[in-house]
């Protein structure tokens, strides 16, 4: 067996760089702010250099919390089966009280997309929904963008294996690794400056939506034929972003979306994903939902359609959507022709929609709304927040005006103006 923190040929300047970014573009973070970071063990490496960087940035305390496979694995092994409805309470809520505090919150993403792909799917339902439900007071928390919040990767080898089957692991790891830092324009000689020129272009698309104040977008493609009402008075919102902390972040490292809050309750046709999902350690495959007022009447996949399911009905906001976002075919993680079997990275590579919870943030004013306030212009509750990808370079999309006039957003996946 091969030790997940084996030292992997990954390229220690491109590393730190990567780190650089997660502190001062990806976070923002200030002089006495304390950082609370969780990554898998296999990202240790990334951890120190960002803690490192944190610390020459002026952070008060970094934490970390680390998670194994291998005791992950030991719990569906070995526990008892009353295990799988109870999640740690007491750190979620310590975690909701780091936020309140104006901790900032980083998640390095690098676990094996295939962790619990042989575990059994009840099981897997009942720990997660646990967990939601645990997590959801430090969740609203980095929904509603109280406070700085960053996700970057770091190559695990199974993970890297999963990407690159054909290679050896040090060799799969390096290339995943360098697939990682291209995507978050850490190969350029000056990345901070990258992605100022990066968010400009995103700002620009953003703030077009926004004066165009679409009712609904509609959505053709092969096996897709999806009218996406939005909720009213909604904002969309891209790039780097004003925390109601005061601090400007970039949530996602890397990002190429620009996302808002559809109406939960003005969504109807059939829709088909083009990319797996990994989701919490299964993949599921060609997805293909109904959609009739909001709800998802149907529901197939061809592969991990138990899962899905069970994941959909965590609560009744589960089937409805909470997010709709536009990428182009044409952005850099699509051209790259890597499928990384990662959310964080695949949902850059097409336009997606999530189901369940919303982003407050995407509604204007949106951090004066009351929750009643919020489900009254059409956002979404949910325990889940789940992204699937459902663009391609054959997807259309046409803005429809509150008169009903029709504007080409898409042609043949990408921007049409």
């Amino acid at each position: 067996m091969s030790d997940s923190r084996s030292n992997a040929p990954v390229n220690e300047e491109k590393l730190d760089k990567l780190a650089q970014v997660a502190v001062h573009t990806g976070l923002g973070l200030e002089a006495g702010q304390d950082l609370l970071i969780t990554a898998p063990l296999s990202a240790l490496p990334l951890v120190r250099k960002i803690t490192e960087q944190a610390y020459k940035a002026g952070a008060g305390l970094v934490t970390t919390m680390y998670s194994d496979e291998e005791a992950t694995l030991a719990r569906y092994k070995h526990a008892n089966d009353d295990a799988f409805d109870h999640a740690a309470d007491w750190l979620y809520e310590g975690m909701a009280k780091a936020f309140g505090s104006n901790t900032a919150r980083l998640a390095i993403s690098g676990d094996n997309p295939m962790m619990l792909a042989e575990q059994d799917p009840e099981k897997v339902s009942r720990a997660n929904r646990a967990n939601s439900k645990a997590y959801k007071p430090a969740i609203k928390k980095i929904t509603g963008f109280e406070i700085n919040w960053n996700i970057v990767s770091y190559p695990n080898p199974k993970w890297a294996k999963l990407v690159f089957p054909d290679l050896g692991e040090d060799e799969a790891v390096a290339k995943l690794a360098d697939a990682i830092f291209a995507a978050s324009r850490v190969d350029q000689a000056d990345p901070v400056d990258a992605w100022k020129k990066h968010n400009a272009e995103i700002h620009a698309r953003r703030d077009w939506l926004n004066e165009m104040k679409f009712r609904d977008l509609h959505f053709t493609a092969p096996g897709t034929d999806l009218i996406v009402g939005l909720a009213d008075d909604h904002e969309w919102a891209g790039g780097a972003s004003l925390a109601k902390n005061g601090i400007t972040c970039n949530p996602n490292i890397p990002t190429e979306e620009v996302f808002t809050t559809p109406h939960a309750r003005r969504v109807n046709g059939v829709v088909r994903s083009t990319k797996p999902l990994s989701h919490n350690g299964s993949v599921i495959e060609d997805i293909e939902m109904v959609f009739k007022d909001g709800v998802a009447v149907e529901v197939r996949a061809s592969k991990g359609e138990n899962v899905w399911n069970k994941v959909l009905d965590t609560d009744e906001g589960g089937r409805r959507l909470g997010e709709v976002a536009l990428v182009p075919h044409s952005s850099p993680i699509s051209q790259s022709g890597v499928l990384f079997y990662n959310t964080l990275f695949d949902e850059n590579a097409a336009c997606h929609i999530a189901m369940g919870q919303c982003y407050t943030e995407c509604f204007v004013d949106g951090d004066k709304l009351t929750e009643e306030q919020v489900t009254e212009k059409g956002g979404n509750s949910s325990l889940i927040h789940i992204d699937w990808m459902i663009g391609s370079g054959e997807m259309d999309i046409d803005g429809i005006t509150q008169d009903g006039e029709r504007v080409p957003v898409f042609r043949k996946g990408e921007w049409a103006n």
